[in-house]
């Protein structure tokens, strides 16, 4: 009989000993000998109880064979419902699905990969699409419109397949393009926020660096500033034997490398030598007579030979 049985309401007998007509069904469902032992049943309802086997095939760790039997009312003959393969309390299960957008890891994107980003992304909104009209007290009035267009009318329209694309001389959309604004999509509010305290989290005033470090970046001279509004707080280390090279850093960080920090003095200049002993001294044989003659031949020779 069953190893364990569950009583949630009152079990049907003849269904509850219809241990034989269940485990044929669920052979008959699985594989050859990979139906164990009956580990316990459930009543499901009136005269309908489930009977579960122990499921002994690989990867199904904890898995049971559930085969269900009925039987209608005032009948002596139980019937066979369903047979399904379910996990068990402890069963092995694969993790639970989780959307790419929220596996996604910085550093995951590979060359050649693309990243689509959701049309409601909370980090972006709409930047300038160029439907918006002149207010009437803008600088591109009907007046600097008319005359650009008498200047292009002199100019024969060229081949190429992005020209259609180039906004109008004069027109919001030219202004906007100069300017660098003409994105379909601006980083937002929250955008900007994130942004900044992921930078922060890296390279901060609260990270162990700059907590040892003599100065902030704010006055190394190393730091390269960035435009917009994250300009007031942030910049770019151009330090190549900075942690932080190339990085994104609060103006609160700092390091070792700070430019000011410790100002290497310059190289003392070496005293002169009080005895030069890379000059060579000429010293005469033997010192000239005061009467300037010149010493004859043979009194060469027997110098030569008393200094022999």
């Amino acid at each position: 009989m069953s190893a364990a049985t569950t009583r949630s309401r009152p079990t049907d007998r003849l269904c509850a000993e219809a241990v034989d007509l269940a485990r044929a069904a669920a052979e008959e469902a699985a594989a050859p000998g990979v139906v164990g032992e009956h580990v316990g049943l459930v009543s499901e309802g009136d005269r309908v109880v489930t009977h579960f086997f122990e499921c002994k095939e690989l990867g199904y760790r904890g898995w049971r064979w559930a085969a269900t039997v009925a039987r209608a009312s005032r009948a002596k003959i139980v019937t066979l419902d369903e047979v399904v393969l379910l996990p068990g309390p402890d069963a092995l299960l694969a993790p639970e699905w989780v959307p790419w957008s929220e596996r996604l890891r910085p550093g995951d994107l590979g060359p050649g990969d693309l990243l689509p980003t959701d049309q409601e992304d909370l980090r972006l909104e709409p930047g300038y699409t160029g439907e918006e009209q002149p207010l009437p007290n803008s600088l591109v009035s009907e007046d600097m419109a008319e005359l650009a267009e008498a200047e292009d009318a002199d100019v024969t329209p060229g081949t190429p397949a992005t020209q259609p694309t180039t906004p109008t001389r004069g027109s919001i959309a030219a202004l906007a393009e100069e300017l660098g604004m003409r994105r379909a999509r601006v980083l937002s509010r929250y955008g900007l926020h994130i942004a900044a305290d992921r930078w922060e989290e890296s390279f901060g005033p609260k990270t162990p660096m700059a907590q040892a470090a003599p100065a902030t970046c704010m006055t190394c001279g190393f730091l390269s500033p960035i435009g917009g509004s994250l300009g007031q707080a942030f910049g770019v280390c151009a330090n190549e034997f900075s942690p932080a090279d190339g990085r994104v850093v609060s103006l609160s960080y700092g390091c070792g490398g700070h430019s000011e920090a410790a100002v290497m003095p310059k190289a003392p200049q070496p005293a002169p030598p009080v005895i030069d002993e890379m000059k060579v001294d000429v010293f005469p044989l033997r010192p000239a007579s005061d009467s300037g003659s010149v010493p004859e031949a043979g009194d060469e020779e027997t110098a030569e030979l008393g200094h022999s």
